[in-house]
This record gives C-alpha cells, sequence and structure tokens, in this order.
C-alpha cells in the first residue's frame, strides 16, 4: 500500500505522496475529467463526468424522481435534501460495484454535474424546467439542500461531489449558447443571478461548474472574476471548478477568443478552471502534452481536486461505505419519488368543487389528450431508467373502481405531424360524449423544450416562441369542452404556459413528475391525496407583455419585478381545503444583521386534512434604490385536519432585508419594511 493510499494519515501528507510519484504526462491527464488508470500505482481510470438531476441519471436502473421544476413546485427543501440522500447512495453503490467490474467511463463517477440553479427568468427557456424555478432564494433553498443531501454532512467524508451550474448567468437561448454573450448589469447579478449559488458554495458543495456563456465579453470558462473574485476570494471556495462539455473547445471553435485548445486551456486554469471536461482524442492530448502547462500551476490543480477526490474514498485502499447495487431503486426510494411528486402538483381551478372524483359515481370516463400515455412527459432530461413506469393513462387505471370503464383516445399529438397515424379529435369527441367525466391531458414534453439539439419537435433551437400550446392541443380543448359533461385538464409542462382552461371544470399542472407520475396524477384526482404544490415561476398571460428573450435585464420579469396581470401568480396553488393565516406576530423593529423571527398561526377552515406551504414575502416600503416588488423570505409546509390550527415559529434571514445598488453593493436598507404572510401584512422597521 502507497502512503497515499491510507487513510489513516493526513489530507495533505496523503495528496503530497500521490503528487511526488506523477510523472508530466500524468499531471497533464489528471487536469482532463477523464483520467486514464495508472496500474503501477494501483489508481483506477476516473471520469469526473456523471449526471444526477433528479436521480442517478444514464448509467442504468435508477430512482427517476420529479425534475427539478417539479421538486421546486413542492416549496419543501428537506424532500430535495433526502433526493439529494437518496442519489448519492445509489450512486455510490453503482460506482463501486461499477469499478469492480472495470466500469469507469461516463456517467459511473461520483461527481454530479447538478444542482442547475440558474433562475428561470424566461418562461421561453428550454432547459427551465431542470432549474427550481424564478426565485433566486426559492433557488438558492432547493440547491443548498440538494448539496447537503448529496454530499453528506460530514466534509472530511464526502459521500458525492455536487458541481451547481452554469455559473453564472445563463438562461437562454439554447441556440447559440456556446457562444452568447450575456449583458448584466451588476445590480441584477448581486441581486438575482448569483444568490443560488453563493447558497450552494455556504452549503459546502465541492463544486463548481461555469457555463458557456460569456458574461459580459468574457467566456465564463475563462472569467477570472467569476471563479477567482467573487467565487474563491468573496465566498471562500475550496473546491474545483469543472468546465461544462467540451467548453474548453468551444472557446476556439464558437467564442473564438483563442488560437488553439492548448492556449485556451491554460488561460482557462489561470483564471481560476481545474478540470477541463473537454473530449480528446490522442492527437489533441498530444499537443497539449507538447505545448505543456506549467508545472507549479498543474501541482496547484492537482491539489486542488485531490482535495475533493481524496474525501470520496476513491484513493483508498479500503474504501469505507460501499452499499449494496440491491438498495437501488427499492420500495423505500420509489416511495421518496411518489411522495414528492404528489407534493408537487398544482391545483390551479376547481369550480364547484369539481375535484375530488367520486369513483362511486363515475360509471365512464374518458382519458384523452396526447400527454396521457406520454413516458417522455414524466421523465423530462437528463434521467436514469426506472424499472416501472407510471403514466397518466395507466394510473388513472390503477385507481379507478374495477366497473368503471375507462375509455382512451390520444385525440391528437402534441404537435400537428405529417404522419398516417395521426389520432382524430373525432375519436376522443365520441370518447368524451360518453363518459361521466374527461380526464384531458395536454401540455408539452422535452421534445419541445429541452436542451439545444436535443429538442426534436421545438421550431425554436429547444426553446419555446410562445406561451399557448400547439393548436392541434387548442383544437382538441375546445372539441372536448363543446360536448364533455365534466372536464378536468391536466396540463403537463417543465415550463409556464397559457393554460387553456377557461371552459374546464377544474385544473391541475403537473411539472414533469418522474416515474411515478401517473399515479400522483390519480391519486390527487380521486382525492386520496390533497394537493399542495405551488406554482415556481409566473404563468403570464401574454408572452408579448415580457421583454426580449435575450435582454438578460431583470426589469419586467418574474414576480419581483413584473407588475402587469399575470394568468396564475408565482407562488399559487389551490387545496381541496381552505386555510387561513389567524395570526402574524413579529417585533416592530429589527437591528440591522439581525435575523427575524415570526410566529404565524395556521388553521385548516375546511373539510378534508391537507397540508399547505406558508410563504412569507418582505419588501421595502420606501427604498433607496430600485428594489423587488416582494421577495420570498422564508417557507414552511405545514400538514392540518380539519378544524386544527397550528403556530408556527418561522426566521427571516437578515440577508433578507438588504438591497443591493447599480455599483452591485450590498447594504441593510434602514426604515420600513412590510412582512406579507397570505392576507397578513406587519410593518417592521430596520435600524441600525
Amino acid at each position: 500500500m502507497f502512503p497515499f493510499q491510507d487513510k489513516k494519515l493526513p489530507l495533505k501528507s496523503r495528496i503530497d505522496d500521490l503528487i511526488s510519484r506523477l510523472t508530466i504526462e500524468e499531471k497533464h491527464d489528471f487536469i482532463n475529467f477523464k483520467t486514464p488508470g495508472i496500474p503501477r500505482l494501483g489508481i483506477s481510470a476516473y471520469s469526473w463526468w456523471s449526471e444526477a438531476l433528479h436521480g442517478l441519471a444514464r448509467s442504468g436502473c435508477a430512482t427517476v424522481f420529479p425534475q427539478a421544476i417539479a421538486m421546486a413546485a413542492t416549496f419543501t427543501p428537506e424532500l430535495v435534501e433526502k433526493m439529494g440522500q437518496v442519489i448519492a447512495e445509489e450512486g455510490r453503490a453503482r460506482h463501486f460495484d461499477a469499478r469492480k467490474h472495470g466500469e469507469t467511463g461516463i456517467y459511473y463517477g461520483l461527481c454530479y454535474c447538478a444542482p442547475n440553479v440558474n433562475i428561470f427568468r424566461d418562461p421561453r427557456w428550454g432547459r427551465g424546467h431542470e432549474t427550481y424555478g424564478e426565485c433566486p432564494f426559492l433557488t438558492g433553498q432547493m440547491g443548498a439542500a440538494y448539496v447537503r443531501g448529496l454530499q453528506g454532512m460530514d466534509p472530511e467524508h464526502l459521500r458525492a461531489v455536487a458541481v451547481p451550474k452554469h455559473f453564472a448567468a445563463h438562461s437562454g437561448p439554447e441556440e447559440g449558447r456556446t457562444y452568447f454573450n450575456c449583458v448584466v448589469s451588476r445590480k441584477d447579478l448581486y441581486e438575482t443571478y448569483l444568490p443560488a449559488f453563493r447558497a450552494c458554495i455556504e452549503a459546502g458543495a465541492m463544486s463548481l461548474m461555469p457555463a458557456y456563456t460569456a458574461l459580459n465579453g468574457t467566456p465564463c470558462t475563462t472569467n477570472s472574476e467569476l471563479m477567482i473574485e467573487i467565487l474563491r476570494k468573496q465566498w471562500g471556495f475550496k473546491g474545483a471548478v469543472l468546465s461544462d462539455c467540451n467548453a474548453g473547445l468551444k472557446l476556439v471553435r464558437d467564442h473564438k477568443s483563442h488560437a488553439d485548445y492548448p492556449a485556451a486551456l491554460t488561460d482557462a486554469l489561470q483564471s481560476g478552471l481545474d478540470i477541463a471536461l473537454d473530449v480528446l482524442d490522442d492527437d489533441l492530448r498530444k499537443k497539449v502534452h507538447e505545448k505543456g502547462i506549467p508545472e507549479d500551476l498543474l501541482e496547484q490543480k492537482l491539489r486542488t481536486q485531490f482535495n475533493v477526490t481524496f474525501r470520496l474514498g476513491i484513493f483508498d485502499a479500503e474504501p469505507d461505505d460501499v452499499p449494496s447495487p440491491d438498495i437501488i431503486e427499492c420500495p423505500e426510494f420509489r416511495k421518496l419519488a411518489l411522495d414528492s411528486s404528489r407534493r408537487g402538483i398544482v391545483l390551479l381551478k376547481n369550480d364547484n368543487g369539481a375535484l375530488p372524483l367520486e369513483k362511486n359515481k363515475i360509471r365512464a370516463l374518458a382519458v384523452i389528450g396526447p400527454n396521457a400515455d406520454n413516458v417522455r412527459a414524466l421523465m423530462s432530461n437528463y434521467y436514469g431508467r426506472a424499472t416501472r413506469v407510471v403514466t397518466l393513462l395507466q394510473g388513472i387505471l390503477n385507481e379507478a373502481d374495477d366497473d368503471c370503464r375507462i375509455i382512451y383516445a390520444r385525440g391528437s399529438d402534441l404537435v400537428p405531424m405529417d404522419s398516417e397515424n395521426v389520432p382524430t379529435i373525432a375519436e376522443a369527441v365520441s370518447a368524451a360524449e360518453r363518459a361521466d367525466v374527461t380526464i384531458l391531458c395536454v401540455g408539452l414534453s422535452p421534445e419541445l423544450e429541452d436542451e439545444e439539439g436535443t429538442g426534436t419537435l421545438s421550431k425554436n433551437g429547444a426553446d419555446k416562441h410562445e406561451l399557448e400550446l400547439p393548436e392541434t392541443q387548442l383544437a382538441l380543448v375546445q372539441a372536448i369542452c363543446a360536448v364533455a359533461k365534466k372536464v378536468i385538464l391536466v396540463n403537463v409542462s417543465g415550463s409556464a404556459v397559457r393554460v387553456p382552461d377557461e371552459q374546464a371544470d377544474a385544473s391541475l399542472q403537473v411539472f414533469y413528475p418522474g416515474a411515478e407520475g401517473g399515479t400522483a396524477v390519480a391519486d390527487v384526482l380521486f382525492g386520496k391525496v390533497n394537493p399542495s404544490g405551488h406554482l415556481p415561476v409566473t404563468f403570464y398571460r401574454d408572452i408579448k407583455e415580457l421583454p426580449d428573450f435575450q435582454d438578460y435585464s431583470m426589469t419586467g420579469r418574474t414576480y419581483r419585478f413584473f407588475a402587469g396581470e399575470v394568468q396564475y401568480p408565482f407562488g399559487y396553488g389551490l387545496s381541496y381545503t381552505t386555510f387561513e393565516c389567524t395570526k402574524l406576530s413579529l417585533s416592530e423593529t429589527l437591528q440591522a444583521g439581525a435575523h427575524c423571527p415570526l410566529a404565524v398561526t395556521w388553521e385548516n377552515t375546511g373539510v378534508y386534512a391537507g397540508e399547505d406551504v406558508i410563504q412569507v414575502y418582505v419588501r421595502a416600503l420606501a427604498p433607496s434604490t430600485r428594489s423587488p416588488l416582494r421577495q420570498l423570505a422564508a417557507v414552511k409546509r405545514i400538514a392540518l385536519q380539519p378544524g386544527a390550527t397550528q403556530t408556527c415559529q418561522l426566521e427571516i434571514p437578515s440577508t433578507a432585508f438588504t438591497l443591493i445598488n447599480e455599483e452591485g453593493q450590498t447594504f441593510y436598507e434602514e426604515g420600513e419594511w412590510e412582512i406579507q404572510v397570505a392576507d397578513k401584512r406587519k410593518i417592521v422597521k430596520m435600524v441600525k
């Protein structure tokens, strides 16, 4: 056993020993994400590229949780933390089992390119469903929870490594993302785009991924202000910065900022990058070796990355904490995924108590629409292979009474298609006419909104260009609503759309819900579960009310800065019961820099048991600089029986009472602040 393999020795001594044994060629190889094994040292090959946005991805069977935007709709960071724990458990089982069988390629490492904590500033962005929505506070809470769950609470012994992405301002357009220049003011950068990343770093994230894009003229991959000044000097980051896939190569090809790859790589390393996720052929790898990176720079980068990988146990002669592969997709983990899916479903409309459905009164039920039996609309992107996937149709079949007749008709495709097997609206109309209740499942799928190159049905580079559903679906909705006795519209999408529910009796928003999505939706429809999700994004009325997609200014965007009428606001979500905030108590004055404790009394005033999320918002009443119209500052999920009351203690962090000026400087704003919880408002005075 070499000294670097002895986990009893101090970490620094182990790192020093390993570096002393490496040749200059091997040191160069470690800068790349995919390091070859070194048999003479007993070191296995290793890849830094693995994926796990909402479950272990692209490496075989795994528990598939709801996509990030659906987890955000729960407004419950604790669920994200538990998901992170499951990913780490399954990931360690998969990694060490694969290594035992000689599989060390991409997707089998323990460094996961997640969470995506970019701000979903515009509903047109195709990858928005990978994020936790439009709110910097909620995104930061969810991202930090993911980091804690995935990495574990012992910084000396990491279970896995979180790689928050894409640092820092990156949210479309997808087309041109590898060279697009994001023009962002200092105020917007520090007020909107950076806080969630900082929350992840403060939670202990040991890696981070810069964006492909440029920020104010400098590619993020070579942006020393981001990676050194802000990340390391201001925030104290101690981990390793990993580039996006082929970002170094794209500096040459797309940004055209460097003459060749070796020059681009050296510049990136000097600017704060530690590991290059560039897929190199033998010729290009040889050129890097020939041109050479200064050895002192190489060793600095190796110390940084070894400070991370040694804590994972992958260099230990006998690694600890190696779970059995049998735990992958076990019943306990699937149940957690199901519970998460249930809590993320948002009840948008429920006229005259149309929901929940009464099973014993329904003899014929029509299930119609392109998303009724669509697996892709469950799984989103970056997903693992679930051994069982429950579509909406299957979930309804499983939950309905045995003597209830289920009539299924697709009715239309997601978009107009040139095909001999195009479903007909007439078939769907016939089904609706024969049914007591019609469940109409419309919306989008990752084929219409996704990463550049993967949204195969998108006409806009995987982004959307409007809020309305495709015309073929709108025609289906109109036809069904004209004949059906009762219509429950279920919109499945990863982003805000203009929900066509005006003629529906009730409507649900289902963000891509994962492998158990159909069961979760059926549980809500039939009242087995009371819906408790809330919108993590604003559902606007008209895309024309928003600024240009390429404009990164936050003016007129999201609930924090949009003052117009919306279809459904951020934070919105109904229940089968009713809740009331009966009391809000807090101090009338607050010292600058202090947290603000408050007591909130919540009552279930309806007839169903249910869960709700207490949402606390703040705003400066006479701000000295431009500031948000309101800002989410605390959340807490609560469960109450009918007629029950509970008083909850919450705390608003001191940072909620800060403003940011045009230079990007943060300061405590003295004067009056309004605290809002439901329909209750209190004024607190901030004093020095």
